[in-house]
């Protein structure tokens, strides 16, 4: 079977199929999340509270990001049907041109398949120069975590009618920018339903409702591994003596059935 593609995600878009993301971080749990039909691995900066221990995403450097986008890219390959591998740019790694063709670089030279940056319409330039270097780009907007601190915290983004207006903009603007992927964090389930409509380019949502053209989980959120706060949009798929093949099989089956998210699992304007 061949692996998956940008043109694949596309295509889903296309035809009305959602599609599973799940993060990874290691090559033995991405063989296992490719094998059980998971269309794309996230190397998610969350390693950095996950794996490393930290309270935020922020500490987390590219060298990080190549480690584990290898070890990825090292199980993945083994995979029956190898997913895209989505990887990505930490904190202050793209601040300029120069510093994100350089993180850029790296990530991709480890193994991944695509590089994703948080940010809003400021990334376009950044996101046209990495298109024109044939490098695939998802942009992540509403909760970004790396802006946690300018935020106040981990909150709900897009609840008021001129923030959800301009987040349907700056989606659109980096869609023509040349952004492959939106993915939408924590925003009202009818203002991901807009944005999703808005864009010829599938969009990926966590706690942003059924609406979007694919879900993402944390890894470890999703098996029931977290220590902390449960974020409400989290649902914990190691249950009924499932392991955990079976816990990624039930999640990616969930999302393409469109049974997950339910409506708990996302927030009103």
């Amino acid at each position: 079977m061949s692996s998956i593609s940008i043109r694949s995600l596309q295509t889903m878009k296309e035809q009305q199929q959602k599609f599973a993301v799940l993060t990874a971080y290691d090559a033995t749990f991405a063989q296992l999340a490719a094998d059980a039909g998971v269309e794309v691995l996230l190397v998610g900066d969350s390693l950095g509270m996950v794996l490393q221990g930290r309270d935020s995403t922020l500490p987390v450097s590219v060298t990080d990001m190549a480690y584990h986008t290898a070890c990825v890219a090292r199980g993945n390959a083994k995979a029956t049907r190898p997913a895209l591998i989505m990887t990505d740019l930490p904190f202050m790694s793209y601040g300029t041109l120069e510093q994100g063709l350089a993180s850029a670089r790296e990530v991709m030279q480890a193994g991944a398949h695509m590089v994703k940056v948080e940010g809003d319409d400021w990334l376009v330039p950044l996101v046209e120069t990495l298109a024109r270097q044939g490098v695939p780009v998802c942009a992540h907007l509403g909760l970004t975590p790396q802006s946690v601190n300018k935020f106040g915290g981990y909150r709900v983004q897009g609840r008021d009618e001129a923030k959800a207006t301009a987040m349907i903009e700056h989606a659109v603007a980096l869609a023509n920018a040349g952004a492959d992927l939106i993915l939408l964090e924590c925003v009202p389930s009818e203002l991901a339903a807009r944005i999703t409509a808005a864009v010829t380019v599938p969009v990926i949502g966590i706690g942003a409702g059924s609406d979007t053209d694919a879900q993402v989980l944390v890894m470890h959120d999703m098996l029931g591994l977290n220590t902390g706060h449960t974020p409400k949009f989290v649902k914990n798929f190691m249950i009924d003596g499932r392991n955990v093949q079976d816990a990624f099989k039930a999640y990616a089956e969930a999302v393409r059935a469109g049974e997950f998210p339910a409506p708990e699992h996302g927030f009103s304007a």
